[in-house]
């Protein structure tokens, strides 16, 4: 097995290797917390640092001085003003929170865009992302490996022509982060769904019966004995994944349970950082407001970190 074979069959195999036959596999796609810090102003803002610069960049800002700290706020707000208006809207806030909860998404596709973009012409083409990927299968139809590789270029082609919106099989970046990313995206949804139900579907009739269900999240291994998590999955199946009670989830209620419909934080959290900015209650937020502002929470901040490190 040559280093690309070794390296594609090392990321399939991962997730599986990490977790233990009693550990619950998590189908579930939601959203990136927006910090680890509980949400509380009474006690300090780490919250709000972390939602509106995203936790490493807080980490960043933590380390500057009071007067490099303000400049780099400064530069930030000029970022979320899309529009350039000389304001901060509670949607182009929204935006930039969601954006920073999502930079590892981003990261992640620059990554893989420099090694499948091989004309370098701005775009990455099915042909060029195949060649890249499963360039060696195509030399060697028949791997020792035990992979079926030819499934799975199927399958990524299947998901490749759903990102590309215009059918022309050349991806912009935009839609290349759709197709590594599917579940960032609305129109991307169908697929996630219909992947997944694939792969927990053993008997291919179309549904996720209790037992498939079960069985893509835990092994028996021998163990007669289910874990207490296991148990109370059996039971999240028949009062809450199965909404029809037929003993089987269809494809709209697969997509309520891998994709649900989570309270939008970032929203949540841009009203209230403009709400407690808003010096002049207009309901949207100038630069000085912006910075004045988390100004005075960065020094509090800094206190309270002060404070602990004295006691």
């Amino acid at each position: 097995m040559d280093l690309r074979q070794f390296l594609m069959c090392l990321s399939l195999c991962t997730a599986f290797a990490l977790s233990k036959p009693t550990e619950k596999k998590d189908r579930v796609h939601h959203e990136p917390q927006l910090s680890d810090k509980v949400h509380n102003d009474a006690q300090s803002f780490d919250y709000d640092h972390d939602a509106f610069l995203g936790a490493e960049e807080a980490k960043t800002f933590d380390q500057l001085t009071p007067e490099e700290s303000k400049e780099r706020l400064g530069k930030i707000v000029s970022k979320i003003d899309g529009d350039k208006d000389g304001f901060v809207t509670v949607d182009e806030l929204k935006d930039w929170i969601k954006f920073a909860q999502k930079r590892w998404i981003y990261e992640d596709v620059e990554r893989q865009w420099k090694g499948h973009d091989l004309n370098e012409d701005g775009l990455v083409s099915w042909e060029e992302y195949k060649n890249a990927t499963y360039g060696y299968v195509l030399d060697d139809p028949d791997p020792d490996d035990g992979f079926n590789y030819k499934q799975m270029m199927v399958r990524d082609e299947r998901r490749f022509k759903m990102a590309d919106k215009d059918g022309d099989l050349i991806a912009t970046k935009e839609e290349f982060t759709a197709f590594l990313h599917p579940e960032e995206y609305d129109y991307m949804k169908d697929i996630v769904v219909q992947e997944t139900m694939e792969d927990i579907d053993k008997n291919a009739d179309g549904f996720i019966d209790l037992e498939e269900y079960i069985g893509d999240m835990y092994s028996h291994d021998g163990n007669a004995d289910e874990p207490e998590w296991v148990k109370t999955e059996r039971e999240q199946f028949v009062e809450f994944r199965d909404k029809n009670r037929d003993g089987k989830m269809d494809k709209e209620e697969t997509k309520d349970w891998i994709l649900p419909s989570d309270y939008d934080h970032a929203e949540a959290e841009a009203r209230h950082l403009v709400y407690e900015s808003d010096q002049n209650k207009d309901g949207k937020l100038t630069k000085e407001e912006i910075v004045d502002n988390f100004w005075f929470h960065m020094k509090l901040f800094a206190l309270l970190r002060l404070l602990l490190q004295t006691f």
